[in-house]
């Protein structure tokens, strides 16, 4: 594992954030909601994996009986109004991507039941749930860091990547591994081997895996299976090998920035990449979808956190215990 501090300005950083977490430690500086909050977050700027997972608890809470609601910060939008943007009142969805972002979207047109609520103050979106919503929970999207509210269990996602970057600016992290100790638990999304990996470098007592599963398409047996396939994610590498285990045979692959608003050039490009490489679908990920105006398909993904049935009782004895 290379150092994590191999650059002076990477060391200035993680101790800066290192003294952000001891203030807000500190007795009557963190906030606190009536009800019970969870965090979902990750050490890696851009770091993947965070807004499923988030779909998963708020779907695994319905199931028990509660009143989720998601809080999150909207990251990439483009018009940043101030204040709580309902995306979402559990029934319909209200507000267009350019005001809600793309994964609120997502969530918001995924997740019936289920209020999304964007903005900048979380506590003040989470006093809107409660009122507006009768929430009895509230999940924080990438909240590891929103640190000026309190939390009843904090979710960290880890990847085996992490454990090979630096922080920033030298590299890609947010904090050093080390501060993987103060979540409640850590996620891995990726193989038995990378549970161990990150197990061994983090040592954290408590550590799930987070299992993914795409759904292949409906196509015929004998349909032409060369596909163009385009992300504007984080770490789009994934994406694209989870296209070709499902036997697609990928002729292009289209990168762009993780939050990319695709334009009419853009679309173009794509559309011209996919008559080149004749090939019969154009592929994205759900979340690229909601920022594109392209007919295409879209490879559905969901998660599961695994062991589902101890993970289960471990977060609802954790909600119950802080209730």
């Amino acid at each position: 594992m290379r150092s994590l501090f191999a650059d002076p300005l990477s060391t200035a950083y993680a101790r800066v954030a290192q003294l952000r977490r001891a203030w807000y430690a500190r007795p009557g500086r963190r906030r606190r909601l009536t009800h019970p909050v969870i965090s979902v977050g990750n050490l890696s700027m851009g770091g993947s994996g965070k807004t499923p997972v988030v779909a998963a608890l708020a779907r695994l809470l319905r199931q028990r009986g509660e009143r989720p609601v998601i809080l999150t910060r909207g990251y990439g939008r483009r018009d940043k109004r101030e204040g709580v943007v309902v995306v979402s009142d559990g029934e319909r969805v209200l507000e267009p991507v350019e005001r809600s972002g793309d994964e609120p979207q997502l969530l918001a047109r995924t997740l019936p039941g289920v209020p999304v609520l964007v903005g900048a103050d979380r506590y003040l979106a989470g006093v809107f749930a409660a009122r507006h919503f009768a929430a009895t929970v509230s999940i924080l999207d990438d909240g590891f860091q929103h640190v000026q509210l309190e939390r009843d269990v904090d979710l960290l996602l880890v990847s085996v990547d992490d454990l090979n970057d630096r922080v920033a600016p030298a590299g890609h992290l947010r904090e050093p591994l080390g501060a993987a100790l103060l979540a409640d638990a850590v996620l891995v999304a990726g193989s038995e081997e990378d549970v161990v990996a990150v197990a061994q470098a983090a040592k954290h007592p408590t550590i799930f895996r987070v299992k993914t599963t795409y759904e292949a398409l409906s196509l015929e047996p004998e349909a032409n299976r060369r596909v163009v396939a385009f992300a504007g994610i984080a770490r789009p590498e994934r994406f694209f090998n989870a296209v070709r285990s499902l036997g697609y045979e990928v002729a292009r692959e289209l990168t762009f920035a993780d939050h990319h608003w695709y334009t009419a050039r853009d679309i173009g490009s794509i559309q011209a990449a996919a008559r080149e490489a004749n090939a019969a679908l154009i592929i994205t990920t759900e979340k690229d979808a909601v920022r594109c105006d392209l007919e295409c398909a879209v490879l559905p993904m969901t998660v599961e956190v695994d062991p589902a049935a101890e993970f289960e009782q471990w977060l609802m004895a954790r909600l119950r215990r802080n209730a």
